[in-house]
């Protein structure tokens, strides 16, 4: 059985958690920022919980080693 290749993109964007939860980035992060609120673009900073089953399924397929924990 061959390895499966990993999506690149998909592993940049999403990492799990200690408890083993999916996260995500958020998008519109890399320009456009000058215009946004210092709040705003404090907010792009953290990490948000993937939480359609359908999404988590899609992640684990196109990363399939992505990281479970460190």
């Amino acid at each position: 059985m061959p390895k499966i290749k990993t999506h690149k993109a998909t592993a940049k964007r999403f990492k799990y958690s200690k408890r083993g939860k999916l996260l995500r980035t958020k998008v519109g992060k890399s320009h456009l920022r000058r215009r946004k609120s210092k709040r705003v673009k404090r907010m792009f900073d953290e990490m948000h919980e993937v939480t359609a089953p359908g999404d988590i399924k899609r992640v684990r397929r196109l990363a399939p080693y992505l990281k479970k924990s460190r």
